[in-house]
């Protein structure tokens, strides 16, 4: 999921140093909405981790 956060990320600078507004913004938001998703799965799989150790 990182990695699709990351190619949007690039999608979106590419777009805007390209002129294309639209696109860019587009691909920026998804990117942003894919990395704080990619944060809570990343945070429920550690806190889970420490309570099987538990």
């Amino acid at each position: 999921m990182l990695y699709y956060a990351l190619v949007f990320l690039v999608v979106a600078i590419i777009a805007g140093v390209l002129g294309f507004g639209g696109i860019a913004g587009a691909s920026a938001s998804i990117a942003q909405v894919l990395f704080f998703v990619f944060l809570v799965l990343f945070v429920v799989s550690l806190l889970m981790r420490v309570m099987r150790r538990v």
